[in-house]
């Protein structure tokens, strides 16, 4: 997108997700293992859920899937922060970021994967949800429109699918019908948090700023266990110049991930802007621990830099 306030589409997950920058490459190879399991609520083991993995610092990745036992490994993996998108139809999107260490032992977790509610679906239209999936994944926007609008006329009770419709025009930067479809999931389910999430970057990337924090106010960083919408809204709120309302936001993400770069750039920026200067630089310290190689590296020791000659 050309223009883009906020990084990145809602993940809903009915298996939906932004697959731009994984390329094919060796560039992340190297002597790490990552090892884990996906399991649903109750605990039960999820078969044949997409994992894409991309390293961070080399731009490159790759995609597996669990097995009959919900376990996944990646083998011979570089060294540095990866991000990790877990995606099954019919099941909310997941990622999770890891540091790994190409010295120690394979690092190994337990990722949860939550059914979507409001989308109950025969395995047959399941399967066309899957194929609508694939379609938005390489780009045939419109034809996935397309295919997910015929599966809410069949299946009108299945509203949550306007999460997907709404995904397809802000993909296109078309906001105003993604506003109408995201709004559409609020009439049936007014706290659901990705469709308030959807709609503050809708209105954030409308330049509508009073608008977006008319949604982003509404979700309690408490209630929220995803990164990325913790992100997103923490965003909305900083570039509406508002750091001290995004600081919790920052700060939970980073509770539930210490390694999540991103997230303790953010919290960093917003510690120095209400001129927390202890706290800015502890943060700033550790954003070099989980991203100490890239780009925005360099700025974070600039930062480090001029606060402690303060």
């Amino acid at each position: 997108m050309s223009k883009r306030a906020i990084v990145g589409i809602i993940g809903l997950a009915l298996g939906l997700w932004l697959a731009a920058g994984y390329g094919f490459s060796q560039a992340y190879a190297g002597k790490g293992r990552i090892k884990g399991t996906v399991t649903d609520e109750s605990g039960s083991a999820l078969e044949g859920v997409r994992i894409k993995l991309f390293h961070e610092s080399s731009a490159s990745g790759f995609e597996t899937k669990t097995d009959s036992y919900g376990r996944w490994e990646a083998n011979f993996v570089r060294g540095g922060q990866w991000r990790m998108d877990f995606s099954k139809t019919g099941y909310e999107s997941r990622r999770d970021l890891a540091v790994v260490s190409e010295a120690g032992k394979p690092l190994t977790g337990t990722t949860v994967l939550k059914k979507v509610a409001g989308l109950v679906l025969s395995d047959d239209l399941m399967k066309l949800l899957d194929e609508a999936n694939v379609l938005f994944n390489d780009g045939k926007i419109d034809e996935a429109r397309a295919a997910y609008e015929k599966l809410l006329v069949e299946n009108p009770e299945a509203y949550i699918l306007n999460i997907n419709i709404g995904n397809c025009y802000f993909k296109k930067e078309e906001y105003d019908p993604a506003i109408v479809s995201y709004l559409k999931v609020l009439d049936k389910d007014p706290k659901y948090v990705k469709a308030l999430v959807a709609l503050g970057n809708a209105y954030t990337n409308k330049d509508e700023g009073d608008k977006a924090m008319e949604y982003y106010s509404q979700i309690d960083s408490a209630q929220v266990d995803d990164v990325d919408v913790l992100y997103n809204i923490g965003v909305g709120f900083y570039k509406a110049g508002k750091p001290a309302d995004a600081l919790k936001y920052f700060q939970r993400s980073v509770e539930l991930n210490a390694a999540y770069a991103d997230g303790i750039y953010y919290l960093g920026l917003c510690y120095l802007n209400i001129q927390d200067n202890p706290a800015a630089i502890a943060t700033f310290e550790n954003y070099l621990k989980a991203d100490p190689d890239s780009e925005r590296a360099g700025q974070v020791k600039g930062f480090l830099e001029y606060l402690r000659k303060k």
